[in-house]
């Protein structure tokens, strides 16, 4: 093929993959037409993880509202009062809800300034508590547990506006955790937002700036852009008992306990029909309806076609196996196949490794790495798009795990591609790359270990891709809720350089 006829085909097969594949790689941000418009509701993304300071306990972090410009005053970035924001947890491998905890919240504005002006400010002076009379906007929540109430009249802190609003943002938003008389600990804020990838590259024609797009050969000196970096979100957070998750009501006794492995899941739903009303006001009247939902990252951007991203947003995991067939011969492997070719040439029908991976979990065989085999993270044949997490494979201290036993290394931002088996796809620790692990595993590039356990494909140089932004701009707390301080609006920067790719 001549080079312009190369640059054509690429050309044509990003115009395909951007057209039909929209919001490709941006984890869940703005990923599906509808939602698009509807950011309030919109799912961006979706952690689960062992407790790294209490093992007996699981956090799940819900991120709503992408993209959020820390400087987007006056109003900021609420949690809408008219949505109902869920996370939902099955424990019996059905794809349906066992458990589900449920946030409704409530805004109240203070009308008048300081000086009784009809106003128009976020806060009018400092603001260091949450009950601050400078806060202006205050949201209050409440929490529902399979609809019986377990928590009212929670706080949410302030945004981080900036030094002389804020002055010490992390000890006033450190006033949000709430723990609740069951044990369970809660929180709902603005956060910075976790997920790191190098938007930029990928919708410039896939020129990935650590790759020739051409050959897929590694310039190591060339390092990604984060493209979410310097922007916010807004998180609820649990951090849970197990025990009031499992269907036996009791710890897991280890990795292959029946009842270890949970799926999990999150929603956000609005009433059916919304009316403007004449005084500015809006209402919601009518039944519930799911408008969005997440569970493994990235699978509505680059599995789901365009036409099908609103309808699967209305959908409940136990019935995905209506789309199976798109993880079979997943587009985006097809495109790659033409973006970069000097690929070891993936398969692009029959992707049956995907359908185990994210729609049923994946057991791993007895072998010499692994005696006696492993459940990991297979929930039972019912194909449905769940963040599984195996709740009986403990971390050590790093928050690191081997093949099924506590201890040894540190975590790998590559998870179980790198041997590192408390990483996604078993659950998502917020560091946990998962760009670069879909991307690779679509590819077929799986790495030595999985390849030695599996017996899936390990293709080279496939297994070398990456976008170059290998971890988050913004230190993780060492606490719950972990997600790291919301960036301020006074002062911030977006695109941070990110570090050299390893």
């Amino acid at each position: 093929m001549s080079t312009r006829s190369k640059a054509a085909a690429i050309a044509g097969a990003l115009i395909l993959a951007t057209t039909s594949v929209g919001g490709i790689l941006a984890s869940s941000h703005r990923e599906a037409p509808l939602i698009a418009g509807d950011p309030a509701a919109d799912n961006t993304d979706l952690y689960a993880f062992l407790d790294p300071n209490d093992n007996t306990k699981l956090t799940i972090i819900a991120n709503y509202v992408p993209l959020e410009e820390p400087a987007g005053g006056p109003n900021f970035f609420p949690f809408d009062p008219t949505v109902r924001y869920e996370i939902k947890i099955d424990n019996n491998g059905d794809g349906k809800a066992d458990v589900t905890y449920r946030f409704k919240f409530r805004t109240r504005n203070t009308s008048t300034n300081f000086a009784g002006i009809p106003t128009f400010l976020y806060n009018d002076g400092p603001v260091t508590s949450l009950t601050d009379p400078n806060l202006l906007v205050k949201q209050t929540y409440s929490v529902e547990r399979n609809g019986l109430t377990i928590g009212s009249g929670l706080r949410t802190p302030p945004v981080n506006v900036g030094p002389r609003s804020t002055p010490d943002y992390a000890g006033t938003a450190a006033q949000a955790v709430q723990t609740l008389a069951n044990g369970t600990k809660t929180f709902a804020g603005q956060r910075d937002d976790a997920f790191f990838v190098d938007l930029g590259s990928i919708f410039d024609l896939a020129g990935l700036r650590n790759f020739n797009p051409l050959h897929a050969i590694p310039l190591p000196a060339a390092a990604g852009v984060d493209g979410v970096g310097g922007f916010n979100t807004n998180s609820i957070a649990i951090d849970v008992p197990l025990s009031h998750l499992t269907k036996d009501h009791h710890q897991p006794t280890g990795p292959n306990d029946p009842d270890a492995v949970l799926g999990i899941w999150a929603t956000a739903s609005r009433q059916m029909t919304r009316t403007l009303n004449a005084n500015g006001t809006m209402s919601s009247s009518g039944p519930w309806v799911q408008v969005s939902r997440l569970g493994n990252p990235l699978i509505n951007e680059v599995i789901i076609p365009r036409e099908k991203k609103d309808y699967w947003n209305r959908q409940t995991p136990n019935h995905d196996s209506q789309f199976a067939k798109y993880y079979k011969a997943p587009e985006l492997t097809a495109v790659a196949n033409v973006l970069y070719d000097a690929l070891d040439t993936p398969a692009t029908t029959n992707r049956n490794d995907l359908v185990a991976i994210l729609l049923t979990g994946l057991d791993i065989p007895s072998s010499a790495v692994v005696p006696g085999g492993l459940h990991f993270t297979r929930t039972g044949s019912t194909q449905a798009d769940l963040l599984r997490v195996n709740t009986g494979i403990k971390p050590n201290a790093a928050g690191a795990c081997v093949f099924g036993v506590t201890g040894g290394g540190t975590p790998s931002r590559l998870g179980a591609i790198d041997g590192d088996l408390c990483g996604f796809p078993n659950g998502r620790r917020l560091g946990d790359d998962v760009t670069d692990i879909e991307v690779r595993a679509l590819l077929e590039g799986y790495g030595p270990t999985l390849n030695a356990v599996l017996g899936v494909p390990n293709r080279s140089p496939n297994n070398l891709i990456g976008d170059g932004v290998d971890e988050n701009d913004v230190p993780f707390l060492a606490a719950f809720p972990f997600i790291g301080t919301p960036h301020q609006g006074y002062e911030h920067t977006h695109h941070a350089l990110g570090p050299t790719p390893s």
